[in-house]
């Protein structure tokens, strides 16, 4: 049988994805050791649903699942076209939990910016964040990744 695996934004593993063109990456041995084994698959939304890098800015406007970009333009079919690629490599996988930047219009997860570009954040989730909950995936931000290994390992994932 194989393995269950692990989405996890491509910024925290340190690839070039973010809006300005960097990265978030984490150095922690949990990471280190699900890359080692082979459980993680990386993927960043935004780039999946077309975007650049870099890219402007974008935020969800609040009470909605409309994404602008700092200029006003409307951007939530891109964001849609990720969620939903993301949605369907996470299903092809076989991942069973998420691990996703924080506070992104993407993958953030309950604290996301309410799009007014003044950094004011709400209480909401990102686009992709929000589908792949309602798809009985498990969801963790970067800042939660000791409620991550907890679940993981009460899954039965024993490291290799």
């Amino acid at each position: 049988m194989s393995r269950r695996k692990i989405v996890i934004s491509a910024c925290l593993l340190g690839e070039n994805v973010k809006y300005d063109g960097g990265n978030n990456a984490l150095h922690v041995k949990i990471l280190e050791q699900w890359k080692d084994e082979g459980v993680l698959v990386p993927l960043c939304p935004e780039v999946l649903g077309g975007l650049s890098v870099p890219r402007l800015a974008c935020e969800v406007l609040q009470g909605t699942n409309r994404v602008v970009n700092r200029i006003g333009e409307d951007v939530s079919e891109a964001f849609s076209k990720g969620a939903k690629e993301s949605l369907r490599i996470a299903k092809l996988e076989g991942v069973c939990m998420a691990i996703l930047k924080a506070r992104s219009p993407s993958c953030g997860k309950d604290i996301i910016y309410d799009g007014t570009f003044t950094s004011t954040r709400v209480n909401d989730s990102g686009i992709t964040c929000k589908l792949l909950q309602e798809s009985g995936i498990v969801v963790f931000s970067e800042e939660e990744l000791s409620l991550a290994e907890a679940f993981w390992h009460s899954k039965g994932n024993a490291p290799l």
